[in-house]
């Protein structure tokens, strides 16, 4: 696979891989599929930083939250704990 720097807007017909290196610019509305907190995978290093959506607010209740791995555990966007 070739790798190609961009300087416009870029469209895929198939997806993108890799990761996104500098900051982002989030324009518009982002659309994240919701996961139960069971199916979050293990908080490790390798997924410090990124963001998931649940809906089950950790404890099996019909409520939304963003949660961050912090690299050794997911911790809800205001830094609680996630039980």
């Amino acid at each position: 696979m070739a790798t190609t720097t961009f300087s416009g807007p870029v469209v895929s017909t198939n997806g993108f891989t890799g990761d996104i290196a500098g900051d982002v610019t989030v324009t518009d509305f982002v659309k994240m599929t919701a996961v139960a907190t069971a199916s979050l995978p293990a908080a490790a290093a390798a997924n410090a930083g990124q963001v998931r959506l649940i809906n089950d607010n950790g404890a099996g209740d019909d409520e939304w939250c963003l949660v961050i791995s912090t690299g050794s555990a997911w911790v809800t966007a205001v830094g609680a704990a996630l039980s």
